[in-house]
């Protein structure tokens, strides 16, 4: 294992030491937890709070700011936030119009966000909650009873924070992130494994020339294994998984968003988006936004993941174009 760390034990530590003082002028770390809060306020909108295990940066520390999220609360690598992490981060995001939890559906992240909420409900913090399950790849997988929460839990974090930011009410927000989750769809490639500090291996093993659909951010099993595929026919593989799950008709409106697993060049990404984006041009959708970028990471995986989002309210669009400040939207 190649790794520039000090040791596994202490890489969330002094990884969260190092963001704060790097972005010093954003967002600061809770004293002895592990909660990246914003230094931005605005006394009365509704906070937003995720988090869960380190490793995929930069979710969600980098999404923390002005117009996204309140806070974020760090697990170590993979592994979920405990519930007295969560609640510091809730008490820290607070700012008088109640706290919205958004959730990865992972097991481990749910039940510690939930029984963080009720602590924190116990303090008098209105809390809600939205759960992320965006990965169609597969269900009822290692971590995981349903589907999987991956990179379609940044598009939550952009359009439910300005609509946070423009002053929306918890329950209103809540409502907007439920319809907003039925509308995301994403499904990943792996071409190499992810390697966990702590247990100095990759998580699974691939051939030099294999690949594998469906892999989750921790390395869960995908669907299918094969030999090494181009750009083009992987794009098409993801696409009518997409096309399958969503139904779609021409001239349906999506926004879309690659993002790099890890340890894949800005260069592939941009090649995978060409050939996506000449594959929903035959489809005759209309694309209203797009974004590449390394956003939902799973370490040192190489591979993409491709999220489609169907358009349900033009507002949406206003969403995602409002300015925010934070260290890792641009």
């Amino acid at each position: 294992m190649k790794k520039i760390i000090n040791s596994p034990e202490h890489v969330l530590d002094e990884m969260l030491d190092g963001f704060a003082y790097a972005n010093a002028h954003l967002v600061k770390r809770v004293t002895g937890t592990s909660v990246i809060a914003r230094k931005y306020k605005n006394d009365g909108q509704v906070a937003l709070v995720s988090g869960g295990g380190s490793g995929h940066e930069p979710s969600h520390a980098g999404f923390v700011g002005k117009g996204m999220l309140a806070s974020a609360v760090c697990g170590e690598v993979f592994t979920s936030p405990t519930p007295d992490q969560v609640y510091e981060g809730i008490k820290a995001a607070d700012q008088g119009g109640g706290v919205l939890l958004i959730i990865k559906n992972y097991t481990g992240d749910v039940m510690n966000f939930e029984m963080a909420a009720e602590l924190a409900e116990a303090d008098g913090i209105d809390v809600a909650h939205i759960v992320v399950d965006d990965d169609i790849a597969v269900e009822d997988s290692s971590f995981t009873a349903g589907k999987r929460g991956v990179a379609g839990t940044v598009i939550m974090h952009k359009i439910l924070g300005a609509a946070a930011e423009s002053g929306m009410g918890l329950q209103e927000l809540k409502t907007l992130g439920e319809t907003l989750v039925a509308s995301i769809k994403s499904i990943g490639v792996s071409i190499l494994p992810a390697t966990v500090p702590a247990v100095g291996k990759p998580g699974f093993e691939l051939a030099d020339d294999e690949m594998e659909y469906g892999v989750g951010i921790h390395g869960e099993p995908g669907y299918r294994r094969e030999p090494l595929k181009s750009s083009k026919e992987i794009a098409e593989e993801l696409v009518m998984k997409l096309k399958d799950a969503f139904d779609w008709q021409e001239g349906d409106r999506y926004g879309v968003l690659v993002n790099g697993l890890g340890a894949t060049p800005l260069m592939e990404q941009f090649v995978f988006m060409n050939d996506t984006a000449k594959l929903l041009d035959q489809e005759g959708l209309d694309i209203a936004f797009k974004k590449v970028g390394s956003l939902m990471t799973s370490l040192d995986m190489a591979g993409v993941s491709l999220t489609l989002v169907k358009v349900a309210d033009e507002k949406w669009l206003d969403y995602w174009h409002m300015p925010v400040e934070t260290t890792d939207w641009a």
